[in-house]
């Protein structure tokens, strides 16, 4: 692992990391603040996955997230949203390909070398966290944007006990059914819709559920609603009876600008859990 940069933040550390990843088959870069806390042990750990098109450096050097994180004492990880190198394989559609990594694994040529964002994110980043960083990773919430949001959801929903709390902002909750999933689901999985349900998080709603609390927040003015289907996950989730807060904020869009006015919301929610 690399050292890119190390900033002071808000008292503690804003650092950004590379390394060569295992499961993507090329170097992968993150973002990583550690709170104030950190430098006396290890302190609680809450991811944040970006939408299309993003980096590791989005959410970082937008959202405003390490402000709150530093007033609650946790730490924030910010992965980037895709394997990327000239070796790797991409589209010109900024919906597939570099940027568009979907938290998935991918079996499908030419996406199946490098495109096992599942794996990273869920296997290989968090043992290397946990073994370079004052990270208590028993302590562990999620959270994302859009197409981050989707795979906040999804993952959480797999892995029982694995996140003491998940949130959206602006998710995809049921790919399955709109363009946004099936385009990239069958070229990156196949035509088999049987193996598309996993990575669904309506349909892991109705099947799976949530093992604590859940928060979604979505704009009312989204450019993209009618393909985010905020509605299909908020029925499943009352016909489940799930524990979760769902909030349509008015006049709100899709962009960075919803994302930080809510992430308050969103870190306090996550501390709560984090050090209940």
């Amino acid at each position: 692992m690399e050292t890119q940069s190390e900033n002071a933040c808000f008292g503690g550390i804003q650092g950004v990391y590379t390394h060569s990843s295992a499961s993507c088959a090329c170097d992968m870069t993150f973002g990583l603040f550690l709170p104030a806390e950190a430098r006396d042990g290890p302190v609680p750990l809450l991811w944040y996955l970006s939408g299309l098109t993003c980096t590791h450096e989005n959410a970082m050097t937008k959202a405003g997230a390490q402000a709150w994180a530093a007033e609650q004492g946790i730490a924030l990880v910010f992965p980037d949203t895709s394997p990327r190198g000239d070796d790797v394989a991409d589209d010109e559609a900024y919906d597939l390909g570099q940027g568009a990594g979907f938290y998935l694994n991918a079996t499908q040529t030419p996406w199946a070398e490098h495109f096992r964002m599942w794996d990273y994110i869920t296997d290989e980043l968090p043992e290397l966290l946990g073994n370079a960083f004052a990270l208590d990773m028993q302590r562990q919430a999620i959270t994302g944007h859009s197409m981050g949001g989707h795979g906040a959801l999804t993952i959480a929903m797999s892995l029982p006990g694995r996140y003491r709390s998940v949130s959206a902002f602006s998710p995809i909750t049921n790919p399955t059914a709109g363009d946004w999933g099936r385009k990239q689901f069958t070229a990156y999985l196949g035509k088999d819709e049987t193996l598309w349900s996993p990575h669904d998080a309506t349909l892991l709603m109705e099947k799976n559920g949530f093992d604590g609390p859940m928060l979604i927040d979505t704009g009312t003015k989204d450019q993209f609603l009618d393909l985010l289907k905020p509605e299909a996950l908020a029925q499943a989730a009352t016909a489940r009876r799930q524990q979760m807060t769902f909030r349509m904020q008015p006049g709100y869009d899709h962009s960075y600008f919803f994302v930080s006015t809510f992430l308050a919301d969103h870190v306090n929610f996550h501390a709560e859990a984090l050090w209940a």
